[in-house]
């Protein structure tokens, strides 16, 4: 072991205490610390009056954060560093709506269940709540703007290496199934503008997306359709997109999403599944821990690459390649059998 590398018992005790980092985060994205810090390093007692906290308190909170790269401080107060930068709103792939969600009591306290999800393999959310995270939405409106913006902002990360991944150009119509406020199949339509595209979500969901198509100046080649992948999806297109949309289910949910997409698609269509694929081994990657994530949320999980063709062969899909974007995503591509 080198001079000042920790020892085995403080990297584990690192680890255990992550969860403080990432309440901690939580906090300052809540505030909007980062975007106060736009401009210019500020005070605590500046902060304090800008978001009606507790000077002592918050300086507490700045200082623990600046430890771990997080804002830093100096002599004309509290700045922000590259990674305090993608707290702010206004930056192309901001994770401030994830860290504000990711914090919500409702998100946070299904965490502590995680035991009963291992020993049971159901989700501890509807334990905790008593209703899925979808029902809990709905009946929630504030929290699901906030969990929308967040996989709007995740989204918006995929959408530069999907688009320059994948060759849209022979395509005239794609379904974009389970596509939020449409951040992924706007910035395709841009790229595209031969193609035209539908967006096809929860009603709750898509009610929202118009602003974000008419920003795009793609609304007028994009249908909007309210409703459940589950009772179908709209037919006859040249190729159905779903991205993470199959990790939020297990495999007979999404095997029974992926034949909806085969029943609707002529014989030429190709499916584009987005997703990360788990690396295989003891190599470390953070989508074996969103796959707790699945787990304790919805049930779902993430997968493997032999994961996915065993979802394709069952719903009637061969997989014909699996891209990679550079990205954490990997675009999936199949035909139907």
């Amino acid at each position: 072991m080198t001079q000042g590398e920790p020892t085995p018992r403080d990297a584990l005790y690192r680890l255990t205490n992550a969860y403080q980092v990432s309440q901690a985060i939580h906090v300052a994205a809540t505030l909007g610390i980062a975007d106060l810090l736009a401009d210019r390093p500020r005070t605590v007692d500046e902060l304090a009056a800008a978001t009606q906290s507790h000077a002592p308190s918050l300086y507490r909170l700045l200082r623990a954060l600046a430890s771990v790269g997080i804002f830093v401080e100096g002599d004309n107060g509290f700045g922000l560093t590259p990674m305090a930068d993608m707290l702010r709103s206004d930056v192309p792939g901001s994770l401030r709506a994830w860290a504000m969600y990711i914090g919500q009591p409702y998100a946070w306290t299904t965490w502590g269940y995680l035991l009963e999800s291992v020993n049971t393999g159901q989700p501890s959310f509807a334990m905790v709540h008593g209703m899925t995270p979808w029902e809990y939405r709905v009946a929630h409106p504030a929290e699901s703007a906030v969990f929308d913006a967040a996989m709007t902002g995740i989204s918006t990360a995929a959408v530069a290496p999907v688009v320059r991944s994948y060759d849209f150009s022979s395509l005239s119509v794609l379904a974009d199934v389970g596509g939020g406020h449409g951040e992924l199949l706007a910035g395709i339509l841009t790229a595209n503008p031969h193609l035209r595209g539908i967006l096809l979500d929860q009603p709750h969901v898509v009610a929202s997306a118009g602003p974000l198509l008419e920003r795009a100046g793609v609304a007028d080649r994009c249908e909007i359709v309210g409703g459940s992948f589950f009772d179908g999806v709209p037919p006859g297109v040249d190729a159905y997109l779903l991205k993470s949309v199959l990790h939020d289910w297990d495999d007979a949910a999404a095997v029974t999403i992926l034949r909806a997409c085969h029943a609707a698609m002529h014989a030429s269509a190709r499916l584009l599944v987005v997703e990360p694929i788990i690396r295989p081994g003891n190599e470390p990657d953070p989508m074996k821990f969103r796959d707790l994530l699945m787990l304790v949320m919805l049930g779902g999980r993430e997968r493997t690459a032999e994961d996915f063709a065993r979802l394709y062969a069952e719903a009637g899909f061969r997989l014909t390649s699996i891209i990679a974007t550079g990205s954490p995503f990997s675009i999936l591509e199949g035909t139907p059998a």
